[in-house]
């Protein structure tokens, strides 16, 4: 299960841009706790508390136990907005959580025995499609992971939603059983078959008409003495032309 974060927060009375920028300048982040059929409150946080939490890449998922005045709040986060430039945080939402609530978040997605699966082992390569999983889970229990085994992945074959097994009272955000997680995709996209099937291959066999060898000239074609005599007799009827031409 995800551990819980304590973080103290202070109580702020005024929203707006204003009221925000003042507390900014404080070294402090606006955020705001809404939810559980109650009235949102605005509260902020020292900025260099809730800095590294944020960029540990699973606070979004992560349960928060927020100190403000004296009383301890259970809530998630929902959504971090940053500065564009600086990629500064300039405001938190929290979701409050109350007794029995179940939530949606995203789990990480983590594969093992990839050292051992058949696939990879013949050459093919392991496509994940999703890194991540939509999961509704109890509020007070929700994954660090989803580990899934290769162990016995073929190349061509995937893994779906609906193969994954799932911690109890944990059910898939998507319904669609056939959602891809990962697949065993072959070496440089080549289908499963072939590159068996290209091995094998036999060469076609060059047509009988594109074997013959080029057509003789007649005079070639008819070979001995004719095949020589053809040019001189040529040269004589040229020189015989030349020479009624003169006339």
């Amino acid at each position: 299960m995800s551990k819980i974060v304590n973080l103290k927060a202070t109580a702020r009375g005024r929203g707006g841009k204003g009221a925000s920028r003042a507390v900014r300048r404080e070294g402090r982040v606006p955020a705001v706790v809404y939810g559980d059929k109650k009235e949102p409150q605005l509260v902020s946080l020292a900025y260099n508390e809730i800095q590294p939490h944020v960029q540990s890449g699973r606070f979004l998922s992560t349960l928060i136990d927020l100190e403000i005045e004296g009383a301890t709040v259970r809530a998630i986060p929902r959504d971090v907005q940053f500065e564009p430039v600086r990629d500064f945080i300039t405001h938190v939402d929290f979701l409050r959580l109350g007794k029995n609530a179940r939530i949606a978040v995203d789990v990480p997605v983590h594969f093992k025995n990839q050292e051992t699966c058949p696939g990879i082992k013949k050459g093919g390569v392991l496509n994940i499609v999703s890194h991540e999983i939509g999961l509704y889970c109890p509020a007070d229990f929700i994954p660090d992971d989803i580990v899934i085994d290769l162990a016995n992945l073929e190349i061509g074959k995937s893994i779906h939603i609906g193969d994954v097994q799932l911690p109890a009272n944990v059910t898939p955000v998507s319904r669609d059983r056939d959602l891809t997680i990962a697949t065993i995709t072959a070496p440089g996209g080549v289908q499963e078959g072939e590159t068996a099937a290209a091995e094998g291959a036999v060469p076609a066999e060059v047509p009988a008409t594109a074997q013959k060898a080029p057509a003789a000239t007649p005079a070639a074609a008819a070979g001995g003495k004719d095949a020589k005599a053809a040019p001189a007799a040529a040269g004589k009827e040229a020189a015989a032309k030349g020479g009624e031409k003169k006339k």
